[in-house]
């Protein structure tokens, strides 16, 4: 007998009826029924051939297991098969087929193989679904702990947040580590690994704490030191560790930094990770949403940890006094972090205050808008300086009476005259606002680059003193993001920046007690100042700014760090090298939690910004790896990325609109249909 294959059955012809007559190609009539059809194919489904499959458990030198299948077995079928075949006892429940030459699991068991796809030539391996992964952490230790290899990224993420104690973990994700400098002496040294694979995976969306940790970490000395050094500051590293590290150069080197990004809708496995590859887990997207310090002890370290090490290699660029504020801060917390005095309840009213200025709201602006349309909002009206640098009328400061109504800076030659026609009005929806400060020269400037046709205007606005400023540089603010003074932010954002201007103080009646032994200023500055200045000038400074901050309790220094980290100018952007349509020099897309700016490469300059509140519609283009958005306005903008890919843009925006959608009042389940939805564009889940 012929095998199933090889039976001359003809094929029925579409259109025919089941049941009929047709002629053949040498004009003889024959008549079949369908049933012959399904007999032919019933026959070809139970035609058995060999599968071979290689089983990751049995080591690396043996060799692949043949079964006899068929192409309507399932793939739960195949597995029951495989373990059958092995004659190995144990628990294969966590493994899975990975499918070699697709790159994909097989995880639909009740699938057949024809529906899979799969034929003899197909190379399969049996594997285990979570594996051993090294993983760096922002404060610079490294864990070896389970991970799944075969979901997403984002749902492994959320498992290793849960392990961890981290909440909101959609703000974090994993890129590959960048490459250290590699020296010949450093041949033998080796990093130290903390081993927490024995720690099993918890499936709770609320961890249980005893003692003050997740009940899974409390079951050995071993794992309790472990959490300790996630929840605890780490100690500055020695000058030789940090010179090994990388430290962007350019604003060209910070592009290179977040081509990293794995792509969340994807797996490890899917992206090249094997079993014990290195990865860095990192907060991506910049929301610091739902601060709770009772809750977040180890979220917090870890967020103060990555801003800390943005500071010091140069990541993000502050003044010199921010600077000295930064390393006071650092100093007070390493004290207070390695003498065990984890005074988490003392100073409620520090991280109250802390906490109602840290946030960063993404703000759907349009909302606010509307609840306050009908308010009257209040006004600001003094004598400010104003410098406009590309205005060759104004070739220095020159004094105007302005007036801050609604979103709009007027201004004119003198009080008298302000109830006529304003020399210019300036609207601040969409601007970039940075602070200029210098609190001992007593200089409280104000940076605007205001949107216009032809780009961006640089307005700088000189205030007279502390109050004014921080009067005039929260309106500013809230005015960039579409609000208005009458907002209840106002008065917050007011205070916290009187209480960061008033840290910088100097307080020379304040007797310094430390030696110069007691401070390193090589791991509390960043190398530019350590070319500027010798240890023995850095000291006295950061020890005056240390007395501004020496009271304050652990979690509220820590608040105050990440308060003074979000104000800076250039906080929570992410940089990448575009080309956009129409242009042939490449350019940097700067993306924030609530805009994108357009970055000349050349002088740095901004160009553009471009607020997510405006956006009306977005979409990739695949084929040409092009991304085109469309803001009110008709404005549209299209560009495709130099050196990244397309995708980690495409999840960059599509990550903050998914921020923005959380709300308080919702449950902890992270909607992960909607976040794939937005970020996963044609490869959605």
């Amino acid at each position: 007998m012929l095998p199933a294959y090889h039976l001359p059955w003809p094929k029925l012809v579409p259109g025919v009826p089941e049941s009929s007559t047709q002629k053949d190609p040498s004009g003889e009539d024959h008549t079949w029924h369908s049933k012959a059809v399904h007999w032919e194919s019933s026959l070809l489904s139970m035609a058995a051939w060999d599968l071979s499959v290689i089983v990751d458990d049995l080591g690396p030198d043996s060799p692949p297991i043949t079964i006899s299948v068929t192409s309507d077995l399932h793939i739960g079928g195949v597995i029951f098969k495989i373990v059958e075949k092995t004659q190995v006892k144990k628990d294969w429940s966590d493994f899975a087929l990975w499918w070699e030459q697709k790159q994909r699991w097989l995880l639909h068991t009740a699938w057949t193989l024809d529906k899979c796809g799969i034929h003899a030539d197909a190379k399969l391996i049996f594997s285990a679904q979570h594996k051993p992964l090294r993983l760096g952490l922002p404060n610079g230790v490294t864990l070896r702990m389970l991970a799944s290899f075969s979901a997403p990224v984002f749902r492994t993420v959320i498992n290793i947040c849960k392990v961890l104690n981290i909440r909101h973990p959609e703000e974090l994700s994993l890129l590959r580590p960048v490459e250290e400098k590699k020296k010949k002496k450093d041949k033998n040294s080796e990093e130290e690994i903390y081993d927490i694979t024995d720690v099993p995976l918890t499936s709770a969306s609320v961890q249980c704490l005893y003692n003050g940790m997740p009940a899974h970490f409390a079951d050995s000395p071993k794992t309790e030191a472990v959490y300790k050094m996630l929840s605890v500051s780490q100690p500055s590293p020695a000058p030789e560790t940090l010179a090994k590290l990388y430290r962007p150069a350019s604003i060209v080197d910070k592009t290179h930094i977040h081509t990293r990004w794995l792509d969340s809708s994807r797996s490890l496995m899917q992206q090249g990770i094997q079993e014990n590859d290195k990865l860095t887990l990192r907060f991506k997207y910049y929301t610091l949403y739902d601060l709770e310090p009772k809750y977040d002890i180890v979220r917090l370290t870890q967020m103060y940890e990555q801003a800390r090490w943005a500071i010091l290699l140069e990541d993000i660029d502050c003044t010199e006094e921010e600077m000295m504020l930064f390393g006071a801060l650092q100093y007070h917390i390493g004290k207070v972090s390695q003498s065990g005095a984890q005074a988490l309840t003392s100073g409620l009213e520090d991280l109250d205050s802390a906490l109602q200025s840290l946030e960063v709201k993404m703000g759907v602006e349009s909302t606010a808008n509307e609840m306050l349309e009908n308010m009257t909002a209040p006004e600001l009206n003094e004598y400010l300086k104003i410098f406009r640098p590309k205005r060759l009328t104004l070739k220095g400061y020159k004094q105007y009476w302005c007036k801050f109504k609604d979103t709009s800076i007027s201004y004119f030659k003198s009080q008298e005259e302000s109830y006529g026609e304003p020399i210019q009005q300036m609207n601040l929806k969409g601007s970039e606002v940075a602070p200029d400060v210098n609190v001992a020269g007593q200089k409280f400037c104000i940076k605007l680059l205001v949107p216009a046709p032809e780009g961006m205007n640089e307005v700088y606005l000189r205030c007279d003193n502390e109050k004014q400023y921080a009067q005039w540089m929260a309106a500013c603010k809230l005015a960039s993001k579409g609000l208005t003074m009458a907002d209840s932010s106002f008065d917050s954002e007011v205070k916290s920046i009187q209480t960061f201007l008033s840290m910088q103080h100097t307080n020379p009646g304040a007797q310094v007690t430390q030696t110069d032994e007691s401070i390193n200023t090589l791991s509390l500055v960043s190398p530019r100042y350590h070319k500027k200045y010798k240890a023995k000038q850095l000291t006295p400074r950061i020890l005056e700014a240390y007395q501004n901050v020496a009271q304050l309790p652990l979690m509220a220094a820590i608040l105050k760090f990440l308060q003074i980290w979000q104000a800076l100018s250039d906080f929570g952007i992410s940089y990448f090298m575009v080309r956009f349509k129409g242009s042939r020099k490449d350019e940097v897309m700067g993306i924030a939690n609530n805009r994108l700016i357009r970055i000349d490469l050349g002088v740095g300059d901004v160009v553009k910004t471009w607020r997510y509140n405006n956006m009306r519609q977005w979409n990739v283009n695949w084929d040409i790896k092009q991304v085109a958005i469309e803001f009110d306005g008709h404005i549209n903008i299209a560009f495709g990325c130099v050196n990244a890919n397309c995708k980690i843009v495409h999840e960059y925006i599509g990550g903050y609109i998914f921020m923005s959608t959380r709300g308080r009042d919702q449950s902890d389940t992270l909607n992960e249909e909607l976040f794939h939805k937005l970020t996963g564009g044609h490869e959605a889940l």
